[in-house]
């Protein structure tokens, strides 16, 4: 255990490693989005990238509830931001902490090229968002509704083609197992 890193230790370490990465990390940020309010040990609100190292001596657990954790981990998978969480009942060598955090921001790097930038902004109100889809809509006499229907007749003329050979395969079955008996 005497190998096991402090908060502190930990959080210096992670700061480092992040920051080495190209991100503008604070320490210890009050974090409120998605109803979540915790003290975030690192956060780049530019890049919605940080890390939380949760311990019981800083009461951590209590900052940061299993629910609210649910709520950032669906936050993340929506790519709205990306966390490193690390939990001190999983006791880490500075070692592997290097490992991990290095093997988190290397997916973070990847899943940034294949997404072409920084992490999606959380949606503020999806209600707005849909009422200026109305006003988008264009001026009446213009419809582009039908190219989207010479779109669909193209997908039902095929699905009657696709048919048609499963059961000439049947038929063609169903004769030669006849044609066995016989």
């Amino acid at each position: 255990m005497s190998d096991t890193l402090s908060e502190l230790k930990a959080c210096d370490l992670l700061t480092q490693l992040f920051r080495a990465r190209g991100f503008k990390i604070e320490r210890n940020v009050m974090f409120r989005e998605y109803g979540v309010v915790f003290h975030i040990d690192g956060w780049d609100a530019k890049a919605r990238v940080g890390f939380e190292f949760l311990t019981s001596e800083d009461d951590d657990h209590d900052d940061l509830n299993l629910e609210e954790y649910k709520t950032l981990m669906m936050a993340q998978q929506r790519g709205e931001l990306s966390l490193f969480i690390m939990d001190e009942v999983e006791p880490a060598s500075e070692a592997d902490l290097i490992e991990s955090v290095n093997d988190f921001l290397d997916e973070l790097a990847l899943a940034r090229q294949t997404r072409g930038g920084k992490p999606r902004a959380p949606k503020k109100n999806p209600a707005r968002k849909t009422s200026s889809r109305k006003q988008a809509v264009p001026v009446a006499g213009k419809k582009k509704p039908a190219a989207k229907k010479a779109a669909s007749k193209k997908a039902t003329a095929k699905r009657p083609t696709a048919k048609k050979p499963a059961k000439a395969v049947k038929k063609a079955a169903k004769k030669s197992a006849k044609a066995r008996t016989r």
